[in-house]
């Protein structure tokens, strides 16, 4: 129990469980074959135009079980450590939004595939970080409803709303916790582990913005007083699609629900659940509805789809799918080769990122090596082209080539950026990064012998006498301005180490 500070008498604790709504990125909706809206080839798809009859609920329309999006669901599950129904079967949710054609969404009430789970995840950074475990309690398929838009495309207002049914009948995987979260903190540490999971598993481009997975607290107060316990009602605030709002609309219900009950004393019983929006711009929540029970949405088998039945051999098959967890990366990364947190961490937050790094690394890069060239160079070219580090087009043993001539000195940083852009050029996928070094002068001449010329010319040079005499006084910063004429005379080939040695060596002889 904490106290709040508008509160001081009041001993209090806050409970929430979370409603996580998944949108899978499979290429097809959940019971047709119309484009879905979560895959990224269809992100810019103009309003509904993603649609069909079974979409829209034509009369005649029969539902065919999108594989892909149940074997997503089961890796998830997997993941978490859910029990995997054996038998599960779909159910209609009746209820009308303008936003729903059919007047029914197409869910599993009370047989879902992924049963109880639990997820354990650092809250705060370091390896130090405390631990959270939350229960799962289920994680059921089903599908999207489209998209209401209050205001016109641009933000201007508008007096009506407009309905885009692209969304409808994507697949929608929701994961349900018990309310084992105490703070916002813990609820956003697992939000995002949850969401890296997700994204882990390929089962979701997880873009929040997009609305590619949703956040709903379940949040209510217990509240100590004179020896007494009492419970507020419990508010469901819908739709979260950042981090930012999930910690504020708990922060601030928190707050708003003990206020509430010491000003009217109001307790959790049937019928005092609510749904409550968040305000963005003035950080409050604000009521929109009564919570509907279950029996309000009249469930029942839809008629139209068989079970699911997942044998043993299924199940082995999809457990050998699932990768390496985030959590368990970012433990290799840091202990075993020897990354730093914020290099780590960085990694991790795109996972075919962190997927080509360790392609890279197997390959026989040195990580540390590795991660800072992916990081800097690799994210900058990345960055410019609007794509991701494993979309440019050099291969993990061009990157470890370009690695290997940096190690030893054959070329410079610059000239590495230089190089890793010719690598990512279509026409040399196949090349050696050796070769195209070669090709395009990038290798640094390091024979002594060739470089004594350059510097001996240079010396030689009337002009330089100033910082030749600043240089033999202890001036190193000097030596500066000799470096770039040796460098202009050997066209940017020479090696700046060798030719340091070599300017220090002969002006001391001067």
């Amino acid at each position: 129990m904490t106290s709040l500070s508008t509160h001081p008498d009041l001993k209090t604790r806050l409970m929430v469980g979370m409603e996580l709504h998944v949108e899978l990125s499979t290429r097809s909706k959940m019971w047709t074959s119309a484009p879905n809206v979560a895959h990224p080839d269809h992100f810019e798809a103009a309003p509904n135009t993603l649609l069909d009859p079974v979409v829209l609920g034509m009369p005649g329309t029969l539902p065919v079980m999108n594989k892909q999006a149940l074997e997503m669901s089961i890796l998830v599950g997997l993941a978490l450590g859910c029990q995997i129904a054996r038998h599960s079967k779909w159910d209609r949710k009746s209820y009308y939004y303008p936003d729903l054609p059919k007047n029914y969404q197409l869910s599993q009430y009370d047989e879902p595939i992924c049963g109880q789970g639990e997820l354990t995840f650092p809250v705060g950074d370091g390896p130090d970080a405390p631990k959270k475990t939350v229960r799962i309690t289920r994680a059921h398929l089903e599908e999207d409803a489209g998209k209401l838009l209050h205001e016109a495309p641009g933000g201007y207002a508008i007096d009506h709303s407009i309905v885009d049914l692209n969304r409808a009948g994507t697949p929608l995987l929701e994961i349900v916790t018990e309310p084992d979260i105490e703070s916002p903190e813990e609820a956003v540490a697992f939000a995002q582990a949850l969401r890296n999971i997700c994204r882990s598993l390929g089962v979701t481009e997880g873009i929040m913005q997009r609305g590619h997975m949703r956040f709903e607290p379940n949040i209510n107060v217990i509240i100590e007083k004179d020896g007494k316990t009492y419970k507020t009602p419990i508010a469901e605030i819908k739709n979260l699609n950042s981090f930012k709002a999930v910690y504020g609309a708990i922060a601030h219900e928190y707050e708003r629900q003990v206020d509430e009950w010491v000003a009217t004393g109001v307790v959790m019983k049937p019928g005092t659940k609510s749904t409550r929006g968040w305000n963005d711009a003035t950080n409050t929540t604000f009521l929109q509805r009564e919570k509907e029970e279950a029996d309000d949405y009249r469930y029942f088998p839809d008629p139209d789809l068989v079970p699911v039945i997942v044998s043993d051999e299924w199940l082995d098959k999809l457990k050998a799918r699932l990768p390496e967890l985030p959590q368990a990366k970012e433990q290799r990364y840091l202990e075993t080769l020897g990354l730093s947190a914020a290099d780590a961490r960085q990694l991790l937050d795109e996972p075919r990122t962190a997927d080509f790094f360790d392609a890279v690394v197997t390959a026989g890069a040195d990580a540390k090596r590795a991660a800072k060239l992916l990081l800097n160079t690799a994210a900058k070219r990345a960055n410019e082209k609007g794509c991701r580090i494993d979309q440019l087009g050099a291969t993990p043993a061009q990157v470890k080539e370009i690695l290997d001539l940096l190690g030893e000195s054959k070329i410079s940083a610059v000239g590495a950026d230089e190089l890793l852009g010719l690598c990512c050029e279509e026409a040399n996928h196949e090349a050696s990064a050796a070769s195209l070094a070669e090709a395009r002068g990038l290798l640094q001449v390091s024979d002594t012998s060739a470089l004594e010329g350059f510097v001996d010319a240079v010396l030689a040079e009337g002009r330089n006498a100033k910082a030749i005499a600043d240089l033999k006084a202890g001036k190193d910063k000097a030596i500066g301005a000799l470096m770039g004429q040796v460098m202009k005379l050997s066209k940017g080939q020479a090696n700046p180490q060798v030719v340091t040695e070599l300017i220090k060596k002969k002006v001391q002889a001067l």
